[in-house]
């Protein structure tokens, strides 16, 4: 007797097969239903949990066609065991693998010291050697219109300024207004020190310690969590905390990829 597929759905009315793909930690994806973007910190038996820019997490299941990934329908798949190539960059960029650094552009990003450069190279490392950019340290902004001056940016040079605890009213919004070049940028977080712009959760404490005015303010952050009054093992602990962008504050985190995508900004012909 002849055998007939039970499947009557015409060809035409069949989904589209869309490509399968692993959930590996550090995968971006979007989940379309509720709009919620974030990154695969884990992925167990029907669910897998994302964690977007904020910290905050969402349990989705894990079904065909559920997500997006850069905008396409794909369906997440758990891990198969073994060791995989990594799919992000600490940054949340997309892993280039066998990607050889560019030549340095003549633009470059200046920060304050030398933790904020530190920093700037944990989480996005990968992305400024494909691009080209150098991260240079200042030791310090009061001379900073002087220093943008010599540096003498254009528009095939342009120059980006990492500033600390860039608020109005403090010495230094007014030193970053006194930076007037179009081909300068210069932008801030609102913290301290770079210090706080690492997640409390990420460092194992439950915030960062006020420290009384005329204090040196490292050294009281490590009176106040009880940690030897040294800084320098005191940044390499919270250096050594940091593992992506996930780590750290929106704040900081909006702030580099601003200057990235500043310095990089190709010259009009």
């Amino acid at each position: 007797m002849r055998q007939y597929s039970a499947d009557l759905t015409p060809p035409w009315k069949k989904p589209t097969p869309v490509p399968e793909v692993a959930a590996e930690p550090g995968l971006v994806v979007e989940e379309p239903g509720t709009g919620f973007c974030g990154a695969v910190i884990r992925c167990e038996a029907g669910t897998v949990t994302l964690e977007d820019r904020f910290g905050k997490h969402r349990v989705f299941p894990l079904e065909p066609r559920g997500f997006l990934l850069e905008g396409r329908v794909v369906t997440l798949v758990r891990p198969s065991a073994g060791p995989v190539r990594p799919t992000r960059t600490a940054s949340g960029s997309v892993a280039v693998p066998g990607a050889r650094a560019r030549v340095a552009r003549a633009g470059r990003i200046y920060v304050e010291g030398r933790h904020d450069a530190e920093l700037v190279e944990r989480v996005w490392g990968d992305d400024l050697r494909i691009e080209g950019v150098v991260v240079e340290y200042l030791e310090g902004i009061d001379d900073l219109p002087a220093i943008v001056d010599t540096f003498a940016p254009g528009a095939d040079a342009r120059l980006g300024v990492l500033v600390d605890h860039l608020v109005p009213g403090t010495k230094e919004s007014r030193i970053a207004q006194a930076v007037t070049s179009e081909y300068a940028l210069v932008v801030g977080h609102p913290y301290i020190d770079v210090w706080e712009a690492v997640k409390p959760a990420s460092v194992g404490i439950p915030s960062w310690p006020r420290v009384p005015r005329g204090q040196d303010w490292k050294t009281g952050v490590c009176r106040a969590l009880g940690w030897p009054e040294n800084t320098g093992a005191a940044w390499q602990r919270i250096l050594d905390s940091v593992h992506s962008y996930r780590d750290l504050q929106p704040e900081l985190l909006g702030r580099v990829e601003e200057l990235i995508d500043f310095v990089t900004t190709p010259a009009e012909e």
